[in-house]
């Protein structure tokens, strides 16, 4: 048969199309047969083109221009003709079908690809080519293995949890327990890289951190200068335990959320004084409550309005809008990166939450005093951990896609395949 044939069917480097036939209006049969007539006898290494017999056998292979290939292969069993060789035949391969493969080579990539690129469902991309769950899935695996590359050697290093399952209780022998899984992830913060997923590990503890810095090489450990990471005392005790020369700095967004929170705190606390009950739909507070927590310089002339209006009418004592004063303080230090300026706000930050004599924002304080080292790190520095948080929002994406998962080793695997192929990171092999 023409070569061009081999060629639309893209087989032309190994083999030659011997048949093609049509089937049904969505199928077509393909015969094809090795081009190289001889051998190397696997025993020996001499080469024969002695033909004891053609077996054919199906191999699964990808579709052809929307319609599916029943791929025939017709092997030569060839005969080793030399004296002593204790290999009397064997049958010759092909590196796009190996050895006792019944799949080609690229239709597992194209099975793990499709998995990992969007997503999908394995049972779905099985289903898509006609073969087993089990056959797709051992695709993935084998493609990850090859996909996923060294951690990269980084300046700046990136940590935060994102929650691997929902919280639920088991029954044990020796009782209920409660089950609540997270995901550490570490990523390349370094603005001045593109930014990579390091590494993925279960738990959210000093622990996992020291275990995975103890597993890259020590040139990777050494520089490392900075590490960000959330106000989290297990995960600052990790980082100094396997990297005492670096420095830590707290992420800005996370002190934000926490003075957030105050005001939410302190706004309900004395919604509840006043009325003896949680606010509705009824309370200025309540229904303009975003307001308390949208930065103040983002608020246009009516929003600012309407937010006057409301704490006049309904903070008798004063003590929400000290608190989204104290709220706004913090967020202009945390804007500031000159120390002169640092100072000044730092001090007007604690003289407002000290003049306010509320436990939500000395514990606020408190916070920033306790972590001051490390935001001052930040701020100078100018460092955030906003990479790692997204890197996050895909972690959950994956999750949400997949309705969850039991096994956490196949939630590591998609998660890491799905940034690889999407993020531009697949290595070579």
């Amino acid at each position: 048969m023409d070569d061009g044939t081999a060629v639309l069917l893209g087989l032309e480097d190994e083999f030659t199309v011997l048949l093609v036939e049509r089937i049904d209006p969505g199928r077509v049969k393909a015969l094809i047969e090795v081009r190289v007539s001889e051998g190397a006898c696997p025993g020996c290494g001499v080469l024969t083109s002695r033909v004891k017999d053609r077996p054919i056998i199906a191999v699964k292979d990808l579709k052809v221009s929307g319609q599916i290939l029943d791929l025939w292969w017709r092997k030569r069993r060839l005969v080793c003709q030399q004296t002593g060789c204790q290999r009397a035949t064997f049958t010759q391969q092909s590196t796009q079908v190996p050895a006792r493969a019944r799949l080609s080579v690229r239709l597992r990539a194209e099975l793990a690809a499709a998995i990992a690129r969007s997503n999908r469902a394995v049972s779905d991309v099985a289903a898509e080519h006609g073969v087993s769950w089990h056959t797709a899935h051992q695709a993935l695996i084998a493609a990850a293995t090859a996909w996923f590359p060294e951690p990269e050697p980084t300046r700046v290093l990136g940590i935060d949890e994102t929650r691997a399952r929902s919280v639920r209780w088991v029954l044990e022998e020796a009782g209920w327990r409660r089950s609540n899984p997270w995901m550490t992830s570490f990523v390349n913060a370094d603005t001045s890289a593109p930014g990579a997923l390091l590494g993925l590990v279960p738990g959210r503890s000093g622990a996992c951190v020291i275990d995975w810095l103890g597993e890259q090489s020590q040139a990777f450990r050494e520089g490392i200068e900075l590490v960000v990471i959330d106000p989290s005392a297990p995960y600052a005790s990790g980082v100094r335990a396997a990297l005492p020369h670096a420095r830590v700095a707290v992420d800005k967004w996370h002190l934000v959320a926490l003075a957030n929170q105050m005001v939410t705190e302190v706004r309900q606390r004395v919604t509840r004084e006043r009325l003896g009950r949680r606010g509705t739909t009824a309370e200025a507070t309540w229904a303009h409550r975003q307001l308390l927590l949208t930065g103040y310089e983002h608020l246009s002339n009516k929003q600012v309005a309407r937010l006057q209006t409301t704490l006049a009418a309904e903070d008798t004592t004063n003590e929400i809008g000290a608190a989204h004063a104290v709220k706004e303080r913090l967020r202009l230090l945390l804007d500031a990166s000159d120390p002169p300026v640092i100072r000044a706000r730092l001090f007007d930050f604690y003289n407002a939450a000290s003049d306010s004599h509320m436990a939500e924002t000395t514990r606020l304080a408190t916070t920033v005093q306790t972590w001051w080292p490390a935001i001052l790190t930040a701020l100078t520095e100018d460092v955030t951990n906003a990479r790692t948080e997204g890197f996050n929002r895909i972690i959950k994406d994956t999750k949400r896609v997949g309705c969850g998962y039991r096994n956490m080793t196949n939630y590591r695997r998609r998660i890491r395949a799905h940034i690889t192929l999407t993020r531009g990171h697949r290595s070579a092999a």
